[in-house]
């Protein structure tokens, strides 16, 4: 059967990762966590105490950067995040990389860097990818592409239960602001900002569960491999 790549974009906290995962894993295609690429490379900047507004010195680290996305079977076993050769999956997930990831993603070296490792793992299709620019620059021609979105209280919530399971505690407000602000962010920068692709199908999560988005898009994959 024919193999497509499905871009799903969309603002922090909008439910893109676990969607995205379980997507893959209903269709047995490899799932590609953009996101936490570009977090292994800000979690190299905190451990450099490179200021995170210092572009210069961002761009010569990335060129001496290696991230990788490793999987042993496509959409089954999870994905590990590997910086320079080793394993940082829970580390990136720190609120200390979160506040700095936007920031780091701004930067054209970065952004160069890691496009080319995303291009290279879709090649073949059969696969779904999720981050902030997949449909408008990564995959512009992507068969099926998702702009999910939803209301920044409910973001916020989301975020909150996820931080709260890894025993970080932090306030809705407080998580509220910060992901306003890494909207605005994302939205304003001038290399690959978020924004919709003309093609993409919107889809709103606010009041959807986690079942019912994977299965809206499972359906529309499934009407353009038939």
């Amino acid at each position: 059967m024919k193999k497509i790549i499905i871009a799903i974009d969309g603002p922090a906290a909008s439910g893109k990762s676990s969607t995205a995962k379980l997507v893959a894993e209903k269709l047995g295609y490899l799932h590609i966590d953009t996101g936490a690429m570009y977090r292994a490379m800000a979690l190299k900047v905190l451990r450099h105490n490179v200021s995170p507004e210092n572009s210069a010195a961002i761009a010569l680290l990335a060129q001496q950067t290696s991230v990788r996305l490793i999987s042993n079977s496509r959409g089954v076993q999870k994905v590990k995040v590997e910086l320079d050769g080793k394993e940082v999956s829970e580390e990136i997930r720190s609120p200390k990389v979160t506040n700095i990831v936007s920031p780091v993603s701004t930067v054209p070296e970065v952004r160069a860097l890691m496009v080319k490792e995303q291009r290279a793992m879709g090649s073949e299709g059969g696969i779904v990818l999720e981050g902030r620019d997949i449909g408008t620059v990564v995959f512009p021609k992507a068969e099926l592409k998702i702009f999910m979105l939803a209301d920044a209280r409910e973001r916020s919530r989301r975020r909150q239960k996820e931080l709260g399971e890894k025993n970080v505690s932090i306030s809705v407000d407080e998580l509220e602001k910060e992901i306003l602000e890494r909207d605005r962010i994302d939205s304003q920068r001038s290399v690959s900002p978020l924004r919709k692709a003309e093609d993409a199908i919107e889809l709103d999560t606010t009041h959807l569960s986690i079942e019912e988005q994977v299965e809206f898009i499972v359906k529309k994959a499934k009407e353009i491999i038939q």
